[in-house]
């Protein structure tokens, strides 16, 4: 029970399997939130079959659905305790058309997801962090929240509205105890990103993604764009006029529009 404890949304594949894999694999306790609860189930039976019930808990919970988090963290809290560290991982990536009508419930559906999800995550833990004085809430961003890319609209808008929303909550929680970390990986092997039909430079697989991330927030830097090389075109995206994005966008092709396959 001394080992630290990791409340984990999104486990079920991705970053978020990695990440609990390097959890445990760190002998950290795990607290594991999917929508698909047998999925992760089976995955532990499977990978990690001494940690059950000891090291890890399964909860089941659709991240866009407030009630569902207070319920599942308050189960949490009860059985394993306060975590040390919530990372707020659960995502979905869709891409839309604003041409079209009917993509407009696309938009909303990512940014309940990808926005709400953070925020409801976080918000079950924040005074029971700030009362014992300690804690790490981490937000999975994306290096796709500081520019907006062409079919991206509905994700882009929503990691860059993880990124303000972290840069908040960090101030609100200044002197605390409570960190607030944002991660910004650039492109991840995964399910997600598997459906790209574009270039993805410095891909990287999740398993390497999760050992720098959880480093990183050891460490509790507030930012931490991984991997490396991609931090560097993290701050070039800052700073580039206008123009020129434009013009690098200019025939590059565009994110394509969902299908009912891209959910996750």
């Amino acid at each position: 029970m001394t080992a630290p404890l990791v409340f984990i949304t999104g486990a079920s594949s991705g970053i978020g399997q990695a990440l609990a894999h390097e959890c445990l694999q760190r002998g950290w306790r795990v607290a594991l939130v999917a929508r698909r609860g047998p999925m992760v189930q089976d995955w532990l039976a499977q990978h990690h079959p001494a940690a059950l019930p000891q090291q890890a808990g399964v909860y089941v919970a659709d991240v866009g659905e407030p009630e569902q988090l207070q319920t599942v963290a308050a189960r949490c809290m009860h059985e394993m305790g306060v975590p040390d560290i919530v990372i707020a991982n659960a995502g979905i990536s869709l891409g839309v058309d604003l041409a079209q009508p009917q993509d407009l419930a696309v938009f909303a559906e990512v940014m309940r997801t990808n926005v709400l999800g953070v925020a409801a995550s976080f918000q079950p833990f924040i005074e029971p962090m700030r009362l014992r004085g300690s804690g790490r809430l981490v937000a999975v961003a994306s290096v796709a929240g500081i520019r907006g890319l062409p079919g991206h609209a509905a994700y882009c808008a929503s990691k860059a509205a993880v990124i303000s929303l972290s840069e908040s909550l960090r101030g609100e929680l200044r002197g605390s105890g409570v960190r607030v970390v944002t991660l910004a990986p650039g492109y991840v092997a995964t399910p997600l990103t598997a459906r790209n039909r574009y270039p993805m430079p410095f891909l990287m697989p999740a398993e390497g993604f999760a050992r720098q991330a959880l480093d990183a927030i050891a460490l509790g830097l507030s930012w931490r764009v991984i991997p490396w090389p991609m931090a560097w075109v993290a701050r070039l995206l800052r700073v580039l006029p206008d123009a020129l994005f434009d013009r690098l966008l200019k025939g590059q092709p565009r994110k394509h529009r969902h299908t009912d396959a891209d959910r996750r």
